[in-house]
């Protein structure tokens, strides 16, 4: 298992690799620039000889003007170095987080229904917004901060070296030593980093159920129960960043501490040197300006390791979302649907979501070119699962489902789904216009073809009496809409796409008598000429249908016309008598309160 672990983070790593790699025109800039940076610092720690020993013990005039052009020409090629190397290596980490982010939203928005099921919608929204930031600081700020100093730490040594090898010696003896603590604290930040990136993805993923909700929330008066529920989730949050940062307090004393040790054993070496005469004062304060230049580096390296340690985390839920894999798949040679009314064939088909309980069994079933199929049945029947498999948002799991004898796992996914519409029971729109909003599944569309598709969903008047017209933003999820409106407008969204397989997903359930009313005329305007497929609560609306089956247990138990099926009195009979009792009750109830 632990083996396993680590070829899995080998391998993302490898893989967070290949996108810096992808910039490798710009890093070679960089990494010029950083080299030209760190050969400027080590420079100012050579000179220092010169200017001790030349200038002030040998009173040299030429070197006293030679040194500040020197200096002045050193520190310009610092300054441009810096320049360089931050503005590139910042271009190079916003690249790679926009690839990333566009990986990510490429990959999720291809994975099946059931990725979605088994997900929060504020958790993927924390990969991409929040654990994708992460992975940005590491590359702007570890990856660039690690290569300057390394760079740099490189060039001081070797200053330190030709001015003194033994003096060096002691002083790098620490370095090593210092590491070990640093690494363990880096373990223990990648640790805590996961788990607070978790907890903020899941507070926000109750950030975004909470504030969807809001009406319920205050309807119930729990804004006090909400309130209590956030502090707990963002106490965890602070409880892991908490532990993260005593991690990374730690290691900056640790440095510390061992660095005061090699400069304390350099001074009483090298100071011993000076006083026996066997170096100067200028040897010895280069070598000192080196050693000092050189441990903040080291000390940054170490914190730069944090960094790196909670970017590495967050590629780990990155990544875990990009190797995802679709159970969905695209046929190696698909076959090309042609746009015409289909017959759509159900050839023994099962399906379970889990493997375990069987949802439907054995389905048999033929829908005729342009028929008009009802699908009733009580409450966890099956009914939206039966629907849902036409367009694959799922694959059967026993026997197949064809179109004009075409099995559909061998059709283009983009061919099939562009044969079919769906309007289903919540009206689902996006934060727009009304125009973007109906021609979600036609951008070509017209202007002409747009109003039409308005006209025939009876929301036209509605719309032009609006001040902006088509031009209305409707708000999030469409609230600035009524719910007969919204659902009017997604019936014209169907009608623009204009595909011959229709699915209505119990589309007049949660509507009032009137707005069911226009509803129902849009939906005869939108299923003429259509295969359809109507699931119906209320079977009232569904005497229309060409046929009738009632789905039970997973299983079709009656099938026929609405006259015969009462005749019947069956399963569906018993279905319509109670929803008839129910309503005659109903009207009682209202009669009797306005009496």
């Amino acid at each position: 298992m632990q083996k396993s672990r680590k070829k899995i983070i080998q391998k993302r790593n490898q893989e967070l690799i290949a996108y810096v790699k992808g910039e490798w025109v710009r890093l070679i800039l960089a990494m010029i620039c950083m080299l030209l940076g760190a050969a400027t610092t080590s420079a100012t720690a050579f000179i220092v000889k010169p200017v001790l020993d030349d200038v002030f013990l040998n009173k040299n005039e030429f070197m006293l003007k030679l040194m500040p052009s020197l200096i002045i020409i050193i520190y310009l090629l610092r300054g441009a170095a810096m320049y360089g190397q931050d503005f590139l290596m910042h271009y190079v980490g916003e690249r790679i987080i926009k690839q990333l982010r566009d990986s990510l939203y490429n990959k999720i928005s291809d994975l099946p229904l059931s990725f979605f099921l088994d997900q929060r919608t504020g958790v993927l929204m924390s990969r991409i917004t929040y654990d994708v930031s992460v992975i940005k600081n590491m590359v702007s700020r570890a990856v660039t901060g690690g290569l300057r100093d390394i760079f740099t730490i490189l060039g001081l040594i070797g200053v330190i070296f030709y001015r003194d090898w033994k003096l060096a010696l002691i002083a790098m003896v620490v370095l090593p030593v210092a590491f070990f603590p640093v690494v363990e604290f880096g373990r223990r930040i990648r640790r805590f980093s996961t788990r607070g990136q978790e907890s903020m993805g899941d507070l926000n993923a109750f950030l975004h159920e909470k504030f969807s909700g809001n009406k319920i929330v205050k309807a119930f008066g729990m804004e006090a129960y909400e309130k209590q529920n956030f502090f707990r989730k963002n106490q965890k949050v602070f409880r892991f960043a908490v532990k993260s940062l005593r991690a990374r307090a730690l290691t900056s004393p640790v440095m510390e501490i061992f660095g005061g040790v090699g400069i304390a054993l350099v001074i009483l070496y090298g100071g011993h040197k000076v006083i026996d005469g066997s170096s100067t004062p200028g040897t010895f304060f280069s070598f000192m300006t080196a050693v000092m230049l050189l441990y903040p580096p080291v000390k940054k390296l170490s914190k730069l390791n944090n960094t790196a340690q909670q970017g590495l985390a967050a590629a780990d839920r990155v990544f875990e979302v990009l190797e995802t894999e679709s159970d969905i798949e695209e046929p190696k040679e698909p076959v090309l649907l042609p746009r015409r009314v289909h017959r759509i064939e159900f050839d023994n088909v099962s399906f379970s979501y889990d493997g375990e309980e069987t949802v439907l069994e054995n389905i048999g079933l033929t829908v005729e070119p342009g028929e008009i199929l009802a699908i009733v049945g009580a409450s966890g029947g099956g009914k939206t699962t039966l629907v849902n498999l036409v367009p694959r948002f799922y694959d059967v799991t026993g026997g197949a489902i064809k179109i004009d004898g075409i099995d559909i796992r061998n059709i283009a996914i983009a061919n099939l789904r562009k044969e079919i519409a769906i309007v289903t029971q919540e009206p689902i729109l996006f934060n727009d216009t009304i125009r973007a909003n109906i021609a979600y599944g036609n951008l070509e569309a017209s202007e002409k073809e747009i109003e039409e598709a308005a006209e025939a969903a009876y929301i036209l008047s509605f719309v032009q009496s609006l001040p902006k017209g088509f031009d209305t933003n409707i708000g999030e999820l469409g609230n600035r809409l009524s719910g007969g409106q919204k659902q009017r407008m997604c019936i014209a969204r169907a009608l623009l796409k204009d595909a011959p397989i229709l699915i209505l997903d119990e589309a007049t359930a949660a509507l009032d008598t009137e707005s069911e009313r226009l509803v129902q005329k849009a939906l005869e305007n939108l299923m003429k000429g259509r295969t359809s497929f109507v699931i119906a609560h209320r079977l009232s609306t569904v005497h229309y249908a060409n046929r009738i089956i009632v789905l039970a247990g997973g299983r079709i138990v009656e099938k026929g016309a609405h006259s015969e099926l009462l005749a019947r009195k069956g399963e569906y009979y018993r279905l319509y008598k109670v929803q008839f009792t129910e309503t005659q009750a109903g009207a009682s109830s209202v009669q009797g309160a306005m009496a």
